[in-house]
């Protein structure tokens, strides 16, 4: 089958937008799974401080749960490779996706304001700095919100 990626890179985290952003690149596939890297990337650890007491998340642990829960996606999409990383999300990514042959990135896109000014933006990160082409994927009530606003934007033009 011909399609245009061959390597797609799908960015999934644990939440809600998981299932959407493979799905898309399930499609982008043509229904292959074999085409996928299902990547999933472990942050560096926060450091909780209570008072004088300081506790760091043992990275082993967070690394094996990280493990688990991927291997458990790849095993829903039968051919798909699962791939995990560590450090800054965006950064890990773009050097991985370089040195891997990706053609396409598919990533959701669904921080808040807050969230992005506070965490970073890694949507905006992979389009600047990915080697390849990126696809992000909006949740759906991101998506019919921006569109009950085109509309009512338009309806405003008319009137």
């Amino acid at each position: 089958m011909d399609r245009p990626y061959d390597r797609i890179a799908v960015c999934i985290d644990r939440d809600q937008m998981a299932h959407q952003v493979i799905a898309e690149g399930l499609r982008l596939a043509g229904g292959d799974a074999s085409a996928l890297q299902l990547v999933h990337v472990v942050p560096p650890p926060h450091t909780a401080v209570a008072g004088p007491f300081a506790y760091i998340a043992p990275v082993t642990e967070m690394w094996s749960e990280a493990e688990a829960w991927l291997e458990d996606r790849a095993r829903e999409h039968p051919g798909s490779t699962a791939v995990l990383l560590d450090g800054s999300p965006a950064r890990a990514l773009c050097a991985w996706a370089g040195t891997h042959r990706i053609d396409l990135i598919v990533a959701a896109a669904h921080r808040g304001r807050v969230e992005r000014a506070m965490l970073g933006g890694f949507a905006a990160h992979i389009a600047y700095h990915a080697p390849c082409s990126v696809l992000l994927v909006h949740a759906p009530a991101d998506r019919d919100a921006n569109a009950a606003s085109h509309a009512s934007a338009g309806a405003n033009e008319i009137a």
